[in-house]
């Protein structure tokens, strides 16, 4: 064989393998949580909606929503304008301006708060969202900004009379 042929069958062989790495690892699911158990009883499977609020008590005060029922996309580069999208349609009901908030709790992590508040003479009802989004790699070069992907959403709904107080969590 040339050194040409080589060459390009070792490129070739390594792409391969580079995109099979790249598909196990972003197939790859999690395994499930077990509690400990103590004294020789039964362990108890959580599932994943339990394991969530017991990582992330903030959790506990929203209602989850299935990611299988947001219309827009769940992955792209710009965590914010993720979340934003996910609730196009609620937020746009709503005329009242935004509050966004976006922290990074761990470097691959992202939560996003959105918080719209109406008010009247006689009450304010204040709509609240949480996107919690994680990063699984860049998009094509090194170079390109990290890829995200929602991985949970929520959403809380308060009613306040005769008051600024707003939602918990």
């Amino acid at each position: 064989m040339s050194a040409k042929f080589k060459l390009l069958l070792i490129v070739v062989l390594s792409i391969f393998a580079t995109a099979a790495t790249g598909i196990y690892i972003t197939q790859r699911q999690p395994s499930a949580a077990v509690s400990k158990t103590s004294n020789g009883q039964p362990q108890h499977f959580l599932t994943a909606s339990q394991e969530g609020i017991v990582a992330n008590p903030e959790r506990a005060h929203y209602q989850e929503i299935p990611l299988e029922s947001i219309n827009s996309s769940l992955k792209g580069s710009d965590p914010t304008n993720l979340a934003l999208n996910a609730f196009e349609q609620d937020l746009a009901l709503r005329k009242a301006p935004k509050k966004i908030e976006v922290s990074y709790p761990q470097p691959n992590r992202v939560l996003v708060t959105i918080t719209q508040t109406k008010q009247d003479k006689h009450s304010a009802k204040t709509a609240r969202y949480r996107v919690e989004l994680t990063t699984f790699g860049r998009s094509l070069f090194v170079s390109s900004p990290q890829m995200w992907q929602i991985i949970w959403a929520g959403s809380q709904e308060c009613f306040a009379k005769n008051s600024q107080k707003g939602c918990q969590g």
